[in-house]
């Protein structure tokens, strides 16, 4: 469970003002169809999160136990200094031929390669080594903040200031960073 609600709460706060929220958001306001807007987030996620665990799982049987330790702890805190640097929208204008799922699920798919939350499940999977319990809490974390995201659009996005939230989960970031080197 712990690996769970970890993944979950680094990657719902990091996720909000990401580029790929911002994608949810154009989509939802593109296609105005929910449902199959969030069954593309989670296909997307899913394959994408689920890759990026089992290599951070697989990592800890090639890497000595103190080196990384010192590399997990880098790694985030590496990304809780870039949660400070805010994503912005990279102009999805692409024309839509293939409907709101397909669309959404590619999209999210390619989004997510290399952004901060496939890397922090990386370093998540090799913190827990529990692929499937850092998938699910990821997967979760993502749905729950495009979610907001694809259901409340700007009412949301206008309420809550994002340099807050981005401050908050640069310190979650850097507090596991701090965590993983003190051993708790």
């Amino acid at each position: 469970m712990e690996a769970i609600f970890n993944s979950f709460l680094l990657v719902f706060i990091s996720e909000m003002g990401d580029k790929t929220q911002l994608l949810a958001l154009v989509l939802a306001a593109r296609f105005r169809k929910p449902l199959p807007i969030m069954m593309g987030i989670l296909v997307a996620t899913l394959l994408n999160h689920s890759l990026a665990s089992y290599v951070g799982s697989y990592v800890t049987y090639y890497v000595p136990a103190g080196t990384l330790k010192w590399i997990l702890s880098a790694t985030f805190i590496g990304f809780g200094l870039w949660m400070l640097i805010p994503d912005k929208d990279e102009g999805f204008t692409e024309k839509h031929r293939w409907g709101a799922f397909l669309t959404t699920t590619v999209a999210f798919f390619f989004a997510e390669m290399g952004d901060k939350t496939q890397l922090a499940t990386v370093a998540l999977g090799a913190k827990f080594s529990a692929p499937l319990m850092v998938t699910i809490g990821t997967t979760l974390g993502m749905l729950g903040a495009d979610g907001l995201a694809v259901i409340f659009g700007h009412r949301f996005t206008e309420k809550v200031p994002m340099k807050l939230v981005h401050k908050i989960a640069s310190f979650l970031f850097i507090f596991f960073g701090i965590g993983i080197l003190l051993g708790f």
